[in-house]
């Protein structure tokens, strides 16, 4: 058993992380100034970690072996554009910081898709698909900005210590809640972005169920020691949220995409886990197909 101390503890995803530490055998830390962090971690702390002097006291307290930093203001817009790059941006560092400084193995930092820059008012398309870690980042607002800086924290940390860090990139994340019919993050339930693929068109159908992404944390922190430094990892599940191909659908809501979506048949998504395939061994388990019918039966 090793102690993993989660930051963001009580988020959509932090929730399921923790719980599958826990299964997992480890003693987990939750940390988050909101309440809401499940009863399998050892420790819930209200903190604020954009304070350094709480963000090194929290880790001096608990000497983790890990760190999987996953707390963030995680919806753009819902804050003014100066405060989520301010806040999103103090947490990694501070975090990072406060985990290097004091001895911690492994740090794995939250960061997204969005990234990518997908949904640019001035119009965006990928440079190939499906998109791997190695394409180009092009972010456009504050949030998209604030997760590239944090990868950069992360990696400039890297470069500089002992500490194994590596970013993950999880997909629309989607907790067990919501299959049940509770809205997503972005207001509208998993449904209605079925029915109405400009919905779920915008972020380009990508998605991953809590459990999955947790897995792939677990994993991941697991094997850090093995791996090179500062590597970022895309965590997606195994198909698109949509009804029909992307080659149909993804001309239609982006542009210009016909030639380039044109090999995603089938249930083909545009975000490749290769890369956590081949390093990690890890795949997702867990497909809206099946969730939403055991969610309907179990009504």
């Amino acid at each position: 058993m090793s102690t993993v101390l989660v930051t963001g503890s009580a988020g959509r995803l932090g929730r399921s992380v923790v719980s599958t530490l826990a299964a997992a055998g480890h003693e987990v830390i939750g940390v988050d100034s909101a309440p809401g962090t499940p009863p399998e971690a050892a420790v819930a702390l209200p903190a604020d970690l954009t304070d350094t002097g709480q963000a090194f006291e929290v880790m001096a307290r608990f000497r983790p072996e890990s760190v999987i930093h996953l707390a963030a203001i995680a919806t753009p817009f819902s804050f003014p554009e100066s405060t989520i790059f301010k806040v999103n941006t103090q947490l990694a560092f501070n975090v990072c910081e406060a985990s290097v400084a004091l001895g911690v193995g492994s740090v794995v930092v939250a960061s997204s898709p969005t990234v990518m820059g997908y949904g640019a008012p001035g119009g965006w398309a990928p440079a190939y698909l499906p998109i791997d870690e190695e394409h180009p980042v092009r972010p456009w607002n504050a949030y998209n900005l604030s997760k590239v800086a944090a990868e950069e924290t992360m990696k400039t940390f890297a470069r500089a210590g002992t500490t194994k860090l590596a970013a993950v990139r999880p997909c629309f994340v989607i907790p067990p809640e919501e299959w049940a019919g509770a809205p997503t993050q972005s207001g509208h339930t998993l449904k209605e972005r079925l029915d109405r693929p400009e919905l779920a068109g915008v972020s380009l159908f990508n998605y991953i169920d809590a459990r999955d992404a947790s897995e792939m944390i677990t994993v991941l922190v697991e094997a850090l020691p093995e791996l090179p430094n500062g590597e970022v990892f895309f965590a997606g599940a195994a198909d698109a949220l949509a009804r029909k191909p992307l080659s149909d659908l993804l001309p239609q809501v982006v542009p210009g995409t016909e030639a380039l979506a044109a090999g995603l048949t089938g249930t083909a998504p545009a975000f490749s886990t290769a890369k956590a395939e081949r390093l990690l061994g890890w795949q997702a388990k867990r497909s809206w197909r099946s969730e939403l019918l055991e969610a309907k039966e179990a009504d």
